[in-house]
C-alpha cells in the first residue's frame, strides 16, 4: 500500500468509522487502518489523545494534529476541498464530476459559458476508482483510472472551471427561466442551464449482513480497499467487466480470489474473460448466490452460498467481499423536480421524451435539444442517462455533444 499521511484509529463495528473511511476512499485519500481492539497501543493513544474519553474515529494528520468523530464536512475542511463556491449564480451548472461532467465544463468554458461543476466525491466518479483504461482513445499502453482523472480535472481547471467538491445535490428546482441547485449542507446556487451527470453507483445485493458489514468485509471499490486485504482470502459477487476486472485486480494483494457468478458464464469482455478464466488465484464458481455476509467481532468471516440449480448450500471463508453486480443511477435528487425518468431510473432526454411520452406541454412549440430532458433547460450525459453505453469513452463524448448542446440553448435564452 503506498505511504499516507493519515491514521485512522477505530474499531470495526463502529459505523462512524466505517462512514469517515469511506468518505476518504471516495475522495482517493489514502490512510492506514488501525483496529484499536487489536491493538492495546492504539488503545491507549486514542485515550490520551482525547483526555482519558475513548473515542473513535480518531483520525490523526502528518502534522501531530487529530479528528475526533469528526463529520464528513469536518473532514473536507481539514483535507483542504472546496465545499462552497465563490459565487450564487452561473450561466451552466454541471451536477456530476465524472468524465461527462468534466468533459462538458471544459468545452462550455472554452465558449465562454461561467460554469461551476458539483462533484460529491472524487472527481473523475467511477474512472477514478477503475484499475486501469484499456480501451481509451490515445493510449495505447492504457491509462490508470486515477491519473485519467486527474488530467481530466486540470484540463477543466486550465480552462477556468469552477470545482466544487465533497458536495452532494440535494435538490433541483425550476424559478422562470433559472434552474436552482440545493446542496447537501443547505447551499443554494442558480443557472441559466443545468447538466445532469451524477452517474451511476453498483447494486447491493440486499441480504443479512451486507449494511452491517460495509466497510468492515464488505465492499464496492478494490481499488480503494484491494490493498487491505495483502495476503488473505476475498470473494468477488458478480459476472461482467467489472466484476472480472476487480477480480484480476484483487490478485495483486489477495492470497486467493474467488469469482461468485449467478448464470452460467461471464458476460465480461472475451480478452478479459480469458484473463479470468486461465488465472491461477481466481476460482470461478457458477450459478452461486450470496444468502448472508456472517461476521464476527464486527470483521465479515464468511458468506453463506447457494446453487442456484441444485439449491444446495454451503458456506465460503473469507476475509473480504466485493460487490459488483450492475449499476443504479444517482438520480434520487429529482424526485419532484419534473425530470421524467425511466423505470430503472435513468433520465429520458432528446428525441426518447416523445416516445411513450407524448408531446409534453413544455415542448409544444420545439422539440427538445439532444440530451435535453422533460424541464427545458436541464440536460443530461453519462451513465445517468437512459440511452448512454454506461462506457468512459462514451460519457466524455456524450458530455462533448451536451456542453454543445447547452451552447444553442443558452443562444435562445
Amino acid at each position: 500500500m503506498m505511504e499516507t499521511d493519515i491514521t485512522v484509529y477505530g474499531a470495526n463495528w463502529c459505523p462512524d468509522c466505517r462512514r469517515s473511511k469511506l468518505f476518504l476512499g471516495e475522495h482517493r485519500v489514502p490512510y492506514k487502518w488501525v483496529d484499536i481492539e487489536q491493538d492495546s497501543d492504539a488503545q491507549r493513544f486514542v485515550t490520551e489523545k482525547n483526555g482519558g474519553r475513548r473515542i473513535i474515529p480518531t483520525i490523526v494528520f502528518r502534522d501531530g494534529s487529530f479528528l475526533a468523530e469528526p463529520t464528513n464536512a469536518e473532514l473536507a475542511a481539514k483535507l483542504g476541498l472546496k465545499t462552497q463556491a465563490s459565487r450564487t449564480h452561473y450561466d451552466l451548472i454541471v451536477a456530476g464530476g465524472g468524465p461527462a461532467g468534466l468533459t462538458a465544463a471544459l468545452y462550455t468554458a472554452r465558449e465562454a459559458i461561467d460554469t461551476l461543476v458539483i462533484e460529491r466525491s472524487a472527481f473523475g466518479g467511477q474512472t477514478a476508482g477503475t484499475e486501469k483504461l484499456e480501451n481509451m482513445p490515445g493510449f495505447p499502453e492504457g491509462i490508470e483510472g486515477i491519473e485519467f482523472s486527474l488530467r481530466l480535472r486540470k484540463q477543466a481547471e486550465r480552462f477556468g472551471v469552477e470545482l466544487l467538491e465533497a458536495q452532494q445535490v440535494d435538490s433541483i428546482s425550476r424559478l422562470g427561466n433559472l434552474h436552482c441547485v440545493r446542496t447537501e449542507d443547505g447551499q443554494q446556487y442558480s443557472a441559466r442551464a443545468l447538466l445532469i451527470a451524477t452517474g451511476s453507483h453498483y447494486k447491493r445485493l440486499n441480504v443479512p449482513g451486507e449494511a452491517e458489514l460495509l466497510g468492515a468485509g464488505v465492499h464496492f471499490c478494490a481499488t480503494c480497499d484491494g490493498p487491505f486485504y495483502k495476503g488473505k482470502r476475498v470473494a468477488v459477487i458478480g459476472g461482467g467487466n467489472s466484476a472480472s476486472e476487480e477480480s484480476l485486480l484483487l490478485t495483486r494483494f489477495a492470497e486467493h480470489v474467488t469469482l461468485l457468478v449467478r448464470g452460467k458464464e461471464l458476460s465480461a469482455t472475451r480478452l478479459i474473460q480469458e484473463k479470468v478464466l486461465a488465472h491461477g488465484k481466481i476460482d470461478v464458481r457458477w450459478h452461486t448466490e450470496v444468502r448472508e455476509f456472517v461476521g464476527a467481532g464486527g470483521k465479515l468471516t464468511r458468506l453463506k452460498l447457494v446453487n442456484n440449480l441444485t439449491g444446495a448450500e454451503e458456506d465460503l471463508p473469507a476475509d473480504g467481499a466485493f460487490i459488483f453486480i450492475g449499476l443504479t443511477p444517482n438520480t434520487g435528487f429529482l424526485e419532484q423536480s419534473g425530470v421524467i425518468v425511466d423505470r430503472w431510473g435513468f433520465i429520458v432526454t432528446g428525441h426518447n421524451l416523445l416516445h411513450g411520452h407524448g408531446r409534453l406541454e413544455a415542448f409544444k412549440k420545439r422539440d427538445p435539444y439532444m440530451f435535453e430532458t422533460s424541464v427545458p433547460g436541464v440536460f443530461a450525459a453519462g451513465d445517468v442517462r437512459d440511452a448512454s453505453t454506461k462506457q468512459a469513452v462514451s460519457a466524455a463524448g456524450e458530455g462533448a455533444a451536451a456542453a454543445l448542446t447547452v451552447r444553442d440553448y443558452l443562444r435562445q435564452v
